[in-house]
């Protein structure tokens, strides 16, 4: 915790806004739908886009379930399905950047021009064909929003490798003769950790606004269950009468993403290390 406020301290004000709405939508994913009033299918409310009352806080949606439940559940999905496929995003790309930048020659040039594929293929045309042809399951949304983002993420990664990889610390590594491994985990790595971080933060605000606009297409996770972009499609009815039930979601997504952004553009930039 102590590491957790002396960080918080060291970033500017805009850090620590975004460091808020991180931890606060983190906060919400964890515990929140221990603490939601009601099921999250529950229809509670016999009239429907109900204002904020003290029954609804957040008011009831477009049948009369619950909207505070129901984003409560819904920022569980969002957060964690982009958290995980941004984790699997950066592990499989940067894996492939090390490999591609220690080993060089002809596998570096095989991977970089395989990226090079699978990055000029549209991230939403790509998701949307997945989608459409093996369905919405949970694993299978967290898998193609991973690989859709594997090629950028292998792009920054192999830059930042091939820097380090021509520094004289691992010209000394590879003179005493370390095996490929220990140079890219023991050598390599470590000096890439802060981009890497920061690299990650944008994949996850790109993956989330990528699932809210699956879901907002109807492709994203299934009812009863929704994520934030699921709660603004299913309620768009409500739109007109500005209902919360539509707003708040889309508040939800908005400072989440926003968080994320003045979080990432809140991190100093670290010396690479001998």
């Amino acid at each position: 915790m102590n590491h957790v406020f002396s960080f918080a301290r060291s970033l500017p004000l805009s850090g620590r806004i975004g460091l808020g709405l991180v931890l606060f939508w983190l906060a919400v994913a964890l515990v929140g739908p221990l603490l939601a009033p009601h099921p999250v299918g529950a229809f509670v409310d016999q009239d429907v886009f109900s204002p904020v009352t003290a029954s609804f806080p957040l008011g009831s949606d477009y049948l009369g379930r619950d909207v505070l439940s129901r984003l409560m559940w819904g920022a569980r999905y969002t957060v964690f399905l982009g958290a995980g496929a941004a984790m699997l995003a950066c592990l499989i790309g940067t894996s492939l950047a090390l490999t591609a930048a220690v080993r060089g020659g002809w596998v570096d040039e095989v991977l970089s021009r395989a990226m090079d594929t699978l990055i000029s293929i549209p991230s939403k045309i790509f998701a949307l064909v997945m989608v459409a042809a093996f369905g919405s399951s949970l694993g299978l949304l967290l898998t193609i929003t991973a690989i859709t983002y594997v090629p950028g993420n292998f792009r920054i990664a192999r830059a930042l490798a091939v820097n380090v990889v021509s520094l004289d610390f691992v010209t000394v590594a590879q003179a005493r003769g370390e095996r490929g491994l220990h140079i890219a985990l023991r050598e390599v790595l470590p000096n890439m950790i802060h981009p890497l971080l920061a690299d990650f933060g944008l994949r996850f605000v790109f993956i989330v606004l990528l699932l809210s606009g699956l879901s907002f297409l109807g492709l994203g996770v299934q009812p009863p269950h929704a994520d934030l972009g699921s709660l603004v499609r299913e309620n768009m009815s409500g739109l007109v009468d500005g209902a919360p039930a539509i707003v708040v979601p889309a508040i939800a997504i908005a400072t989440l993403t926003v968080g994320a952004n003045l979080l990432i553009d809140s991190l100093k930039p670290v010396e690479k290390q001998g």
